[in-house]
């Protein structure tokens, strides 16, 4: 299977190309860069395999939570080469792409995902890895104060940009169960391949017109008199 996955949700700017089992990706933080950088990554990643977009099998990218404009630029480029290819396209979670590259590294099998997602809210989801050693949602994700933040009585890792700007507020909702926490982790293209390669696997690949961006948020910006 040949699958091409990009990731542009946070200040990280990531391309991945998934051929047979093998991901080759292209990976460089750079805040507001984006526009910049994700065309380059991702031609200079289908020159090197000698590759056309039409000998692709399908496409992924991060569909958010992340920054507005990034999850847009995102879903722009693939529904561009989806619709100029006719391939099928597996939105993945930004939340989700983080717990598997956190799992792909790492011994541990749950998750406390977060990411900042300002205005005094987190993106959280808890993610475990299942047997298949993919992250796996347990309940739902949402956008939350950490005071509010829902997990399951089991102990895990805190991991995302959440941890560093929320860090003690978040220690002391889930108390005994946050084992350590690594806050600098970020999304990258190469777990959003992998979880697109399963998504394929599994008849969840959609239409370009249907790949849309998750936001969880149903305000991008509050008022002055709101903060």
């Amino acid at each position: 299977m040949k699958l091409l996955a990009v990731e542009t949700a946070t200040h990280a700017c990531s391309a991945a190309l998934y051929i047979d089992g093998q991901i080759r990706q292209r990976f460089e933080v750079a805040p507001q860069q984006h526009t910049r950088l994700i065309l380059p990554m991702i031609d200079s990643l289908m020159n090197e395999a000698g590759l056309k977009p039409q000998q692709l099998d399908g496409l992924a990218f991060s569909r958010g939570p992340g920054s507005f404009t990034g999850v847009r630029i995102a879903t722009g480029i693939i529904q561009g080469i989806a619709f100029g290819a006719d391939l099928p396209v597996v939105p993945v979670s930004t939340l989700a792409a983080l717990a598997q590259d956190f799992f792909n590294n790492n011994c541990e099998t749950l998750a406390f995902t977060g990411m900042d997602a300002r205005m005094g809210e987190i993106f959280w989801g808890v993610y475990e890895k299942n047997s298949q050693n993919f992250a796996q949602l347990i309940g739902e994700e949402a956008v939350t104060p950490t005071i509010e933040v829902i997990f399951p009585p089991r102990s895990g890792v805190g991991i995302g940009s959440a941890w560093e700007v929320y860090q003690s507020e978040l220690s002391a909702a889930l108390g005994k169960l946050v084992q350590r926490y690594e806050s600098d982790l970020l999304p990258q293209a190469a777990a959003i391949a992998q979880l697109g390669v399963l998504g394929l696997q599994n008849n969840q690949g959609v239409a370009a017109e249907h790949a849309m961006p998750v936001y969880l948020r149903d305000k991008v910006a509050k008022k002055e008199s709101e903060r």
